[in-house]
């Protein structure tokens, strides 16, 4: 009986383990863990030049995807126009040298003048890397296994808007979760990760195309849900199992959503806007299905508010960085500004916050770096000298930068391999 008992505890204690390593050695969605943009690694400076970048190597294929890790390998997309090629493809963390690409044809079609043909951020777990490919006649999504062979793949609905693209992915208990706010017949859909087939799927409104991906709300208490924002239905509660709606608070957009959802303690945060400007962020209180209290909406944020950015919370603050460069540290729980300052640059792509310091990349491939602090404080701006739509990715000690052209690695430890094919 004894052995037995400590054959257990060594079991939970390897299981702890693996699960740490995994967490500290993997980036698995767009923004990292639940899609909430921060990472613990250490060892990533505020500041650099070329010369400290661990290796750079050119794409085979443009795009504003963000890069996604699984422990030695880097999944991305990027496409060809040239050739009319769809790229996926694996780079090794330690050098960036391609492990493997795989191609398929597409045609080009009308975009917005700043999208990109590969704009969706893939999703990656033990087993797969999933990605989605979006045309005008249908949604193509792929299941590779890490070492590129394709294990399933499924034609969706076209997502039809007037951007082109799709939201990133995500995944959640071995579904792949699809969000399909768009001004085609509207839905959420959960696919098996392992075979492709439909888990179920639930109709929506129509209105204006989200571009918005969802994340997981853990109440204390309660089961997990999932979080969807989009003009039609504001901010909604669902259950991960069924697809069905345990709560929504409806109203609450007025426009497009495109930033994603971001948990601040007890609070959802989400925000709408338009290119044309009145963008705003707000904050909810979540319902309670089992109490069948409503959700509350706490306030809103109408200065500086981003509308393609996600924002960051952390420590009981927000924050919120504008598409136009501007800055805003908020206390989470009463929606208060604490500072608001301008940086400059326009921006497409999110922050993230490592340890306490948030980066943002601009389009022009600048990267701001900030303290995640409640007093304001300018730590460096690092230049790329190349154009960028992206977000980056930080793990395992490392920091990836994703531009138009190239991948960067960099970190404060590693000593530097040199730049090939770049």
């Amino acid at each position: 009986m004894k052995n037995n008992t400590m054959k257990w505890i060594w079991a939970v204690l390897i299981g702890f383990a693996s699960t740490s390593l995994i967490s500290s050695e993997s980036w698995t969605r767009f923004r990292g863990e639940n899609g909430q943009g921060r990472s613990q690694s250490e060892s990533i400076p505020s500041e650099w030049n070329e010369s400290d970048y661990r290796w750079k190597v050119e794409l085979p294929g443009g795009g504003h995807s963000s890069p996604v890790i699984w422990k030695e390998r880097i999944f991305l997309t990027g496409t060809d126009e040239a050739t009319g090629k769809s790229n996926t493809f694996c780079l090794d963390v330690k050098d960036g040298r391609t492990l493997w690409k795989k191609s398929v044809s597409f045609r080009s079609h009308g975009k917005h003048k700043f999208n990109s043909f590969a704009t969706v951020t893939g999703v990656v777990d033990e087993r797969h890397f999933y990605v989605a490919w979006p045309t005008p006649t249908e949604n193509r999504i792929y299941a590779f296994d890490h070492d590129g062979n394709i294990v399933w793949q499924k034609s969706m609905e076209a997502f039809k808007c007037n951007h082109a693209g799709y939201t990133s992915l995500m995944l959640h208990d071995n579904k792949l979760i699809l969000p399909y706010d768009h001004a085609g017949e509207s839905f959420i859909a959960a696919l098996n990760s392992g075979n492709g087939e439909i888990v179920w799927k639930s109709p929506r409104r129509q209105a204006k195309a989200a571009y918005s991906t969802p994340c997981v709300y853990s109440p204390k208490g309660s089961k997990p849900q999932l979080i969807f924002n989009s003009m039609a239905h504001g901010i909604t509660g669902v259950d991960p199992s069924t697809g069905r709606t345990l709560w929504e608070l409806d109203g609450v957009f007025d426009k497009r959503s495109v930033s994603s959802p971001v948990i601040a303690g007890d609070l959802i945060i989400g925000s709408c806007g338009s290119g044309g400007g009145g963008n705003y962020v707000v904050a909810i209180r979540p319902g309670d299905p089992g109490s069948g209290e409503a959700p509350k909406k706490e306030y809103q944020i109408r200065r500086s508010a981003p509308y393609v950015p996600t924002s960051v919370a952390r420590e009981g603050y927000l924050y919120l960085w504008s598409d136009s460069g501007i800055i805003s540290c908020v206390k989470a729980e009463s929606g208060q500004v604490i500072w608001n300052e301008r940086v400059g640059g326009r921006y497409f792509g999110s922050p993230i916050c490592i340890q306490n310091r948030l980066y943002c990349m601009s389009d022009t491939g600048q990267v701001v770096v900030v303290a995640a602090e409640p007093e304001f404080k300018l730590l460096a701006r690092n230049d790329l000298d190349e154009m960028t739509h992206a977000t980056p990715a930080a793990v395992g000690g490392r920091l990836y930068l994703r531009t138009f052209k190239h991948l960067i690695s960099l970190s404060g430890k590693q000593e530097r391999i040199p730049c090939i094919t770049c």
